[in-house]
């Protein structure tokens, strides 16, 4: 047992184990260059987000742009087939070529009144030998009073035309509502045109002309014709107290209306006689020379009465006096004598 005892090796007492885990170090503070990198990445970005918004915005106002040219080309492509549809008389085709022009393009220039124009001439009745008109038959009903105004349409006698269409309304306010506007613009138009053209009752005229505006535009010949008149009562308004003003507006009605007339003289009587007036006026304000001219230009457009004439030719002696021929002082030639 002792020699177990001595074979046995001394216990040392234990050591303490090393703990394998290292001292931890204090953590740095990440560097500013970081976050100014992080700054730039998000900068880059939205730099990129701009500009794609941006092609993407520019790619809207492209695409809308050819949009635009591509119906600008259609509609007009469409008006010339209107024009053509027009002409061979074709007028169903016609206006919906220009309610499709509008429709695309509202301010398609000339589309409504090219419009306005297709539906006043459609509405016009195949012409035909006039029907001799007896004693007014018996209509009742809507349809009865439309076939009336046709007739009394075809026939131009627009007064009675009109009343026919008021018949119409008052009987049945629905019926063929776009006819009949167009039955009313065309009868409307055409009595104003005959008030002024054939009447002389310009105010008459004028009155029908801005009713048939109502349903529609007028017509360049229709606007003219209307703007005539009231030059014409205008310029009447002047007579016989300021003849230059007279004489301002007769100058242009005349040159446009010579036979226009308010049943007492036509225009280009008015224009004459109120350029004699003026030219007696500017004589009379010892403006001779105006006066001459204005006395030539009532000669050119007819004969002078009795009162322009003399005014007329005291006007060129004081405009254009005679020259008087000066003296000569020079001693005069004496003639050698022979030797």
């Amino acid at each position: 047992m002792s020699e177990q005892t001595e074979n046995t090796q001394p216990l040392t007492p234990p050591q303490p184990q090393q703990d394998d885990t290292q001292p931890i170090k204090p953590v740095k503070k990440k560097s500013r260059r970081w976050l100014s990198i992080l700054i730039g990445i998000f900068g880059f970005i939205v730099l990129i987000g701009l500009g794609g918004f941006g092609g993407y915005t520019s790619g809207i106002s492209d695409r809308q742009a050819a949009e635009d040219a591509i119906v600008l080309q259609q509609v007009t492509e469409q008006y010339q087939f209107a024009l053509v549809d027009i002409e061979f008389k074709r007028y169903e085709a016609a206006v919906q070529r220009l309610q499709y022009i509008i429709s695309k393009k509202p301010d398609y220039p000339g589309a409504r009144e090219k419009l306005t124009e297709v539906l006043v001439i459609s509405s016009i009745p195949t012409p035909t030998p006039a029907p001799t008109l007896t004693s007014t038959p018996d209509f009742s009903g809507a349809e009865s009073a439309y076939q009336r105004a046709q007739q009394l349409i075809q026939a131009q006698d627009w007064g009675n035309a009109l009343s026919a269409i008021d018949s119409i309304r008052k009987l049945d306010p629905t019926y063929k509502t776009a006819q009949v506007d167009g039955m009313y613009y065309f009868s409307l138009r055409n009595r104003g045109h005959a008030l002024i053209t054939q009447e002389g009752n310009l105010e008459g005229g004028i009155y029908y002309l801005t009713l048939a505006e109502r349903f529609g535009p007028l017509d360049n010949t229709a606007v003219q014709l209307r703007e005539g008149a009231r030059m014409y009562i205008i310029g009447a308004s002047f007579w016989e107290l300021d003849w230059s003003q007279a004489y301002n507006y007769f100058s242009q009605v005349g040159s446009g209306w010579p036979a226009m007339w308010d049943g007492t003289m036509t225009a280009s009587a008015r224009l004459q006689y109120s350029a004699m007036r003026y030219g007696d006026d500017l004589f009379e304000q010892q403006q001779f020379c105006k006066a001459y001219e204005q006395f030539e230009l009532a000669a050119g457009l007819g004969n002078l009465d009795d009162v322009a004439t003399s005014h007329y030719n005291k006007a060129y002696q004081q405009c254009y006096p005679p020259t008087a021929i000066p003296p000569t002082n020079e001693p005069p030639t004496e003639v050698p004598t022979a030797p």
